[in-house]
């Protein structure tokens, strides 16, 4: 049974503060997740100062009047506060993961020893990012949200020709909204990326609930990321589209139940749980009332009934016609 790897992803719903960083790690851990994954960022060398909001961003933040760079400079967090995530995240036994979305954060993040990139959807045509990941990083996970198949198979190539194995590059369908509504999620999209690229898939979820990963973890995802909040009516860009710590519990213990469900060999024979109740639920050929011995069973004395311990009813056609060898009570099975 392959465990799919979930990634909880706090982000930036820590708006800015260290000790609610420290809250989502706790609330991660309590999850069971695998990772749990923050955004690294210096907001003055990822947007400029003419950048306006996403309308999501001004929707969920409920101001359209601030720039992008302003929000962002609201929800930064220093090298030096990562660097206590990272030693909090080892102290409660949980794997610490963060997106770099510029070059000196990438750089970072190889200096304090990941191992693994996440790379977000907005890089994926960001030529000089992605070289530099795939020297830095040998282990990939490439986010989609509003590339087409052609942008994907650019990105591929790139980490290809700079030394990252395709096995080890796992491509996420993504839809980049806020929350994503659910006629757009275009789930199938997954399974087209992986025939298409040939790599191991999974899904970056931004719908409300909890639905979706399931689903993906069904058609064969074998990572999951999703976005949670301490409390979805903080204010901030992401909250909205978060699952709270109950749900993000609820989700895990659900993808894990999932992939009990799908780990079998695909054999349809009874499993050893379902084996011992198929002699109660099953039936079979009994005497109708008393039958005596020298009588012929016929469709008047004989008939069907719980347990199955006797004569099938497939051998019904077999009993008709013949003679009773000896007595049967009313309800014994019949015996040929």
């Amino acid at each position: 049974m392959q465990k799919t790897i979930i990634i909880a992803e706090a982000g930036v719903n820590h708006n800015g503060d260290l000790n609610k960083a420290f809250q989502l790690v706790d609330a991660a851990a309590d999850a069971q997740v695998d990772y749990v994954k923050f955004q690294l960022f210096d907001s003055k060398k990822l947007v400029s100062k003419f950048a306006k909001k996403a309308n999501y961003q001004n929707r969920n933040t409920g101001n359209n009047i601030e720039s992008q760079l302003e929000m962002l400079q609201r929800l930064e967090l220093s090298h030096s506060d990562f660097s206590k995530l990272r030693n909090y995240c080892d102290k409660k036994d949980i794997q610490f993961f963060a997106t770099a979305f510029d070059l000196d954060s990438l750089c970072y993040l190889k200096e304090i020893g990941l191992n693994l990139v996440k790379i977000p959807s907005g890089e994926i045509t960001n030529l000089p990012y992605l070289r530099l990941a795939a020297q830095l990083f040998k282990k990939v996970i490439l986010s989609t949200g509003m590339a087409d198949m052609g942008e994907i198979g650019e990105a591929v190539d790139v980490f290809l020709k700079n030394g990252v194995e395709k096995n080890d590059i796992t491509i996420l369908h993504c839809n980049t909204e806020y929350p994503t509504p659910m006629i757009d999620v275009n789930l199938k999209a997954m399974l087209s990326i992986q025939a298409e690229m040939q790599t191991p898939i999974g899904y970056s979820d931004h719908t409300m609930g909890i639905e979706v990963p399931i689903a993906a973890v069904a058609l064969g995802a074998v990572v999951i990321e999703k976005h949670f909040t301490l409390d979805r009516n903080l204010p901030g860009p992401d909250h909205k589209a978060s699952l709270e710590p109950n749900e993000l519990k609820t989700m895990v213990a659900s993808i894990r139940n999932i992939e009990k469900a799908i780990s079998g060999n695909g054999a349809k024979v009874p499993s050893y749980s379902e084996a011992r109740n198929k002699d109660v639920a099953r039936k079979s050929i009994v005497a109708k009332y008393l039958i005596r011995e020298g009588e012929i069973f016929s469709e008047n004395n004989v008939t069907i009934k719980r347990p199955g311990t006797g004569l099938s009813p497939m051998k019904w056609d077999s009993v008709l016609g013949k003679k009773a060898k000896r007595n049967f009570e009313e309800d014994e099975l019949i015996e040929l």
